[in-house]
């Protein structure tokens, strides 16, 4: 009330339709999530005040200014940080990954995913659930299932399309020519299925489409290896993309690689609290999906301790590789691979004289060490003839050479001194 005094006498106030007008637009303006209040002029012995009423609302915490406060006796106090997101979080009704998948049914459900799910999780952790168990059943044990329905964590990990339900559940993958997104692909993939499915068929793209060098070190009979990214540590960056992702976000998990670095794109933003820097250092365990990260920890496919983003660190270094780089954009958190110095330098410019086709086909023995028939004809949208005689030409001129015969042949870059081919018949 504007015009009483906290002792109930009334002083009254000068009021006109402004004022009520500057009253309303500054609550409505100031507060967020925003309030509604009315806002009205009363008579009170014979004098005007303006009374302000509001419902309690649904949407709390409220910020006024841009901050937020808190009653303490007969004072309004701003809250601390610490204290205003653990009211946020406390206030929160649900995680989107717990809430249920309303079209997700028991046809959708595949059946063969749950077993393996349930025998991954007695081996890597000994899930108490018997393996006879009905499908339903374990869903429910696992709180996958709920009164109302499957949940969305159930539709990511069971579901016959889990796509179907959540379209942006999708993961790309795209190996670029060059150190810019604008290139052309040399290789690229759109990657659907299960989530446990993704993490997997992710990490063998990855692998498909970095370099890894062999060495000999004097004395020792065994030669040393080397990736060009760490593979634990690149799986590790997956799975938390996977598993902390904003599911209600329209964006994709992205594996970028280029020339010079390798990147994971995790659609959301770090959980309050925690920074990008915070990430190399000890951090607390925060879970977007805390359902769907408690489903990958049965599996072993996460540890729940906060030591994931440690861990890619440590494998860096022990791989020779930078320190990863993290960062939040504001829409998404990406985890930058930087090659070991000195690696795999960028490969020195085609010969002249090549065609577009041919060119591709090089890029493509450069990019993953071989090329076969069918990969051209992929490729480039020939036939297995026009394929053969093709790869006969880039064979003739030095540049790759034939390995095996028939279907099983392959073509790997020409090393010299030695022959480009090895008998007459192409692939």
């Amino acid at each position: 009330m504007f015009g009483v005094k906290n002792d109930g006498a009334v002083l009254g106030q000068s009021v006109s339709e402004a004022t009520l007008r500057q009253v309303a637009n500054t609550l409505v303006d100031n507060i967020d999530p925003r309030v509604y209040p009315s806002v009205d002029r009363v008579t009170v012995d014979g004098k005007d005040v303006i009374v302000v009423s509001v419902v309690s609302s649904p949407h709390k915490p409220h910020t006024a200014f841009g901050r937020p406060y808190q009653r303490v006796a007969s004072a309004s106090k701003q809250m601390t940080r610490p204290e205003y997101e653990r009211l946020l979080l406390a206030r929160r009704r649900q995680w989107f990954d717990a809430e249920v998948c309303p079209d997700m049914t028991p046809k959708h459900l595949s059946a063969d995913k749950v077993r393996w799910f349930l025998r991954q999780a007695r081996a890597a952790r000994n899930l108490d659930v018997n393996l006879r168990t009905p499908v339903t059943e374990a869903l429910r044990k696992l709180k996958l299932l709920v009164d109302d329905g499957f949940t969305h964590s159930a539709a990511l990990l069971f579901a016959k399309d889990p796509q179907w339900h959540l379209l942006s559940s999708e993961v790309r993958c795209g190996r670029f020519k060059g150190t810019d997104a604008a290139a052309p692909f040399i290789d690229m993939k759109v990657l659907r299925g299960s989530v446990i499915d993704q993490v997997n068929d992710a990490e063998r793209f990855v692998l498909n489409n970095i370099r890894r060098e062999a060495w000999i070190v004097p004395g020792r009979i065994a030669r040393e290896e080397r990736w060009e990214y760490p593979p634990e540590a690149v799986r590790e960056a997956i799975t938390n993309a996977i598993v902390h992702r904003d599911y209600r976000s329209t964006a994709n998990v992205q594996v970028r690689i280029f020339d010079d670095r390798l990147e994971v794109w995790n659609p959301g933003r770090l959980p309050p609290g925690l920074t990008a820097q915070m990430l190399k250092g000890k951090h607390e365990s925060l879970p977007s999906n805390p359902l769907l990260a408690g489903m990958f920890f049965l599996i072993g496919y996460v540890e729940q301790w906060g030591t994931g983003t440690n861990k890619i660190v440590e494998q860096c270094r022990t791989n020779g590789n930078p320190d990863p780089e993290f960062e939040d954009t504001g829409t998404s958190v990406v985890v930058t691979f930087r090659p070991p110095p000195g690696h795999a330098p960028a490969p020195a410019p085609l010969p002249e004289g090549l065609n577009e086709k041919e060119k591709r086909a090089m890029e493509y023995v450069r990019a993953k060490g071989s090329i076969t028939n069918k990969t051209y004809q992929e490729l480039n949208k020939v036939g297995h003839t026009t394929a053969a005689k093709a790869l006969s030409g880039i064979v003739g001129k030095g540049l790759l050479r034939r390995e095996g015969k028939g279907r099983a042949a392959r073509y790997v870059l020409a090393r010299p001194g030695r022959p480009s081919s090895v008998g007459r018949r192409l692939g």
